[in-house]
């Protein structure tokens, strides 16, 4: 009876999939306003977004998975972080779905020519939750990737204010000390960084609204914290220098705080490994010492 219960449920899911496929639903007038209104950042090729045969092939069902308003708002804000595109994404995700709703009735008919039967039921429970991880995997990758690409963007960031501060010691102004920092240095924050103020410079805006979409875009508060301290340039020009320093020595003194944390965190988890290769020595050598005395008894 359950078996036929999962192939039913497998069979409307796969007619549900269809009609999507072939009658998308149309997106809503909120949603395209704002895909005409924002401008699109330069895209750079990276190693996890390289257009193979794997996602050629599953771009069909990207497409398919779109229909269903895939990615969500929360991991499309990452693949912007990550620079990588939301169909390649989805055509990871099918793929991942794919292969692990195929891999247990594989190995369960591997199984089967040693003798081991495992059953229909517990291969389509297995079925369906590795369906189930193949698709949640890559949402859980791009999550863990771009929380790493922002804390580089905020280590960049306390350097970049370094800089900054040292062209207005100079004598500089406060955009010429942003403009000759940020062409300083290199790597993927220098150069989001340096878009943001060439945004600034065609639009005609000041700086600090621009850093500040930069961080609202990016999901880096010390990107918009940032903007809220160069709003103060124009009226008090002489105390911004101490002000950006300020805020550089909070942003290296928060990263350190946030190192030792995790180093503290790796020791305890490398004690627990210690303490059950001692507790299995222990055993190892009371072992006959036990078994001689309830043999005894």
């Amino acid at each position: 009876m359950i078996t036929i219960l999962l192939l039913g449920a497998g069979c409307g899911t796969g007619l549900t999939l269809l009609v999507y496929g072939l009658r998308p639903p149309a997106p809503s007038l909120a949603a395209t306003l704002a895909r005409l209104n924002t401008a699109p950042a330069p895209r750079v090729t990276l190693p996890g977004d390289e257009t193979g045969w794997s996602a050629r092939a599953a771009r069909p069902l990207a497409k398919l998975l779109a229909g269903f308003g895939l990615p969500g708002p929360r991991t499309a804000h990452h693949l912007v972080v990550l620079e990588r595109s939301p169909e390649n994404h989805l055509a990871e995700k099918a793929l991942g779905l794919i292969a692990g709703l195929i891999a247990p009735p594989l190995l369960a008919a591997l199984a089967t020519v040693d003798g081991i039967h495992l059953g229909y039921l517990a291969t389509g429970w297995l079925a369906l939750l590795g369906a189930l991880a193949g698709f949640l995997a890559p949402d859980l990758t791009v999550r863990q990737k771009a929380a790493a690409r922002r804390l580089q963007i905020r280590d960049a960031l306390s350097a970049f204010l370094d800089l900054a501060v040292i062209t207005l010691a100079g004598g500089a102004g406060i955009e010429s000390a942003l403009t000759q920092a940020a062409a300083t240095g290199d790597g993927y924050a220098f150069t989001q960084i340096r878009r943001a103020l060439s945004q600034a410079e065609h639009l005609r805006i000041p700086l600090g609204v621009s850093l500040g979409r930069l961080g609202e875009e990016l999901g880096v508060p010390a990107l918009t914290e940032l903007s809220t301290h160069l709003a103060l340039a124009g009226s008090e020009g002489a105390k911004v220098r101490a002000s950006l320093t300020a805020k550089s020595l909070s942003l290296r003194a928060h990263a350190l705080a946030e190192a030792d944390a995790a180093a503290q965190s790796a020791t305890e988890r490398l004690s627990m490994p210690t303490v059950l290769m001692v507790l299995g020595f222990l055993l190892f050598l009371g072992f006959p010492a036990i078994a001689k005395i309830t043999g005894s008894m």
